[in-house]
């Protein structure tokens, strides 16, 4: 597991009061984060009706294309 770096935001009695990451660190999260909940999200949902290979893709031809 990576140790994150994390710089500190103090109020004026020093309390830590936020916590400031670089970007690659945040994205890296954020990317777990959406990962996770799609997880989630689709194991809610693995009950719905499968289609096949064939059913999506017909499903698909006959979705409305945004330009």
């Amino acid at each position: 597991m990576e140790i994150i770096e994390k710089k500190y935001i103090v109020n004026k009695k020093n309390k830590k009061i936020a916590v400031q990451l670089d970007l690659e660190t945040f994205e890296k999260i954020e990317n777990i984060m959406e990962d996770y909940a799609l997880y989630h999200l689709m194991n809610e949902n693995e009950n719905d009706e499968l289609l096949t290979l064939n059913e999506a893709k017909q499903y698909y031809s006959k979705l409305e294309k945004k330009s």
